[in-house]
């Protein structure tokens, strides 16, 4: 998949410049695409995300048979992956790697924005018990302030997570900033890097609250 890398001052951010994401990335910012040809959009491009996001999985040599001759192949090696939504909207992306990953451990994180601070609130975390030896994806569909994200990646490492990938729709400059000085050794992958963020900490251009989007709640 080609890609653009560029470096903040810490963390790898990867931007998926794929003419796939790319197409299906503006229809999704439509207003006009309906509730759920947002959901469609968003797993199509979750599956896409996953592909980059597994891209430095280790593998291991194995002994098998095809129907014609003994060979060797190649599998993953060891414990594999860990899917960690942040609720609510992080399900949106989740579905979508669960159709290519169906093995992955999955776990969810809480958290909402209080409305006056920006801060993050934790609700809710259920993760599996060997956290500690899995890659974790952690997917919220957007990265705004990134006060959720990387409080969200906080909670993961005092759990035990040692390899962890943000990934997510959209990013903000500040959320990309806030989020690499947090964790600088967590890579970001996004599908564009927006404008600004608004007064109301939205991300412009943007798409809209992705989670409202996703489960027509507004």
């Amino acid at each position: 998949m080609s890609e653009n890398v560029i470096t903040p001052p810490s963390a790898p951010v990867v931007v998926l410049d794929h003419p796939l994401v790319q197409h299906k990335l503006t229809r999704l910012r439509q207003a006009s695409t309906s509730t759920a040809g947002f959901r469609r959009l968003t797993r199509e491009i979750s599956l896409l995300m996953a592909y980059e996001a597994t891209r430095d999985l280790p593998l291991e040599t194995v002994e098998i048979e095809t129907p014609l001759e003994h060979m060797e192949g190649r599998l993953l090696s060891g414990k594999k992956l860990c899917l960690v939504s942040i609720l609510r909207a992080g399900n949106g992306i989740l579905d979508g790697m669960l159709d290519l990953l169906p093995a992955a451990r999955v776990g969810h994180i809480g958290l909402f924005r209080d409305p006056e601070s920006l801060e993050p609130v934790e609700y809710y975390m259920k993760l599996p018990e060997d956290i500690d030896v899995r890659v974790c994806i952690v997917v919220d569909p957007m990265l705004a302030t990134g006060h959720s994200a990387a409080a969200a990646i906080d909670r993961l490492k005092t759990a035990g997570a040692r390899q962890l990938v943000f990934v997510c729709l959209l990013a903000a400059p500040e959320g990309v900033a806030f989020l690499s000085a947090a964790h600088p050794d967590v890579k970001i992958i996004t599908c564009s890097i927006d404008r600004e963020l608004d007064e109301h900490g939205y991300i412009r251009p943007g798409l809209g609250d992705a989670g409202d989007r996703l489960f027509g709640t507004k």
